[in-house]
């Protein structure tokens, strides 16, 4: 029987940064919750340098990138500012994600299909300077293929429609969306992407996507920092990772 490979947690600290810039003030610094990720059960760290710059901003990525031993995954939209941002800082990783301004966190998956002229020329870059990409993409095979055409290494699978229905209770609708998650982490395993999650995901949404034998890594910010105001962040991520882990059926 094949050992089974834990998936890998990162945890997106978004949210401690839009806390401080509600005050317009210097805390809580995310670079403190980082010290803080460093020692407890988790893979990496999540930032996302949006253009407007309303919660993470530049001096935050600096600092980050420079002083964790985590592996830090970008978030950011295929612009030239930011890929000149990617390849002066050199993230671990960095994710493309579709942006708009008028958005109150990011919707949908990439349109792939349409960018790919693009995106084969703008993921160059950064192939060459070794940071992984990833692809945010809904669970839609034909956006999946255009990812592998790309250059992509990676796919992170827009959860979020699946995580808003389970929330419903909309058992039909979300088990549809759940089977198109699983059906999209297999064809793009079989393409040779690795398969990530996120979005939305919660303690009991992730029982499910963390089932998904195809999954290496999930990536949850906004509901780890809400549940850490009531929790603490140590008892919230051991909580998150305890999930994940039966889930996977590890340790069991």
């Amino acid at each position: 029987m094949n050992k089974i490979s834990r998936i890998r947690l990162g945890v997106n600290i978004d949210h401690v940064a839009t806390l401080r810039n509600a005050r317009g003030t210097f805390y809580p610094d995310p670079l403190t919750m980082v010290k803080l990720l460093e020692k407890l059960d988790v893979d990496g760290v999540t930032i996302h340098l949006r253009e407007d710059r309303r919660h993470i901003i530049d001096s935050d990525v600096k600092r980050i990138t420079a002083e964790t031993f985590l592996p830090v995954n970008l978030e950011m939209a295929a612009t030239e500012e930011m890929l000149k941002i990617a390849t002066e800082l050199i993230p671990n990783a960095v994710c493309l994600v579709p942006e708009k301004r008028e958005e109150r966190t990011t919707e949908g998956g990439l349109d792939v299909i349409t960018e790919e002229k693009k995106l084969k020329t703008y993921l160059d870059p950064l192939i060459q300077k070794k940071i992984r990409v990833s692809l945010f993409v809904s669970p839609d095979l034909s956006q999946i293929e255009a990812a592998s055409r790309v250059g992509a290494n990676i796919i992170e699978l827009n959860t979020g429609t699946f995580c808003d229905l389970l929330i419903e209770n909309n058992k039909k609708k979300y088990l549809e969306e759940f089977e198109k998650l699983k059906e999209a982490a297999v064809y793009g395993k079989n393409l040779g992407l690795e398969i990530h999650g996120g979005h939305g995901l919660t303690f009991e949404s992730v029982k499910y996507i963390a089932s998904i034998p195809e999954i290496r890594e999930l990536n949850i910010g906004h509901f780890l920092i809400s549940q850490a105001v009531f929790d603490g962040i140590e008892k919230t991520i051991n909580t998150m990772r305890l999930e994940i882990d039966k889930s996977q059926k590890i340790g069991n």
